[in-house]
């Protein structure tokens, strides 16, 4: 019998919900302050996690809340870019 993979999992800092980390987007602030959203997860530098919900990025956006965990400015276009794999991938969505 094979060995079952761990799934990791992450909190999402708006809602707060454990989840498996590929239904969340990771939001990353390079080691030069750079801030992207990183779809493969793997980018290196800081990272935070938001569930692939409208609801979640807008909490995030209204409340400041990814500017807090990374501890720079996030520029709107990530917040665009949320909003755009969303209309892309209405699946992912939940």
């Amino acid at each position: 019998m094979p060995k079952q993979r761990k799934i990791p999992l992450r909190k999402c800092i708006a809602c707060q919900k454990s989840t498996e980390k590929r239904n969340l987007f990771r939001i990353v602030r390079s080691p030069e302050g750079e801030v992207f959203l990183d779809l493969t997860g793997k980018k290196n530098g800081r990272g935070a996690y938001l569930s692939k919900q409208a609801d979640c990025i807008q909490k995030a956006k209204d409340k400041n809340l990814l500017s807090r965990h990374l501890g720079v400015p996030v520029p709107e276009r990530v917040f665009e870019e949320m909003y755009h794999y969303l209309e892309q991938h209405p699946v992912d969505a939940q």
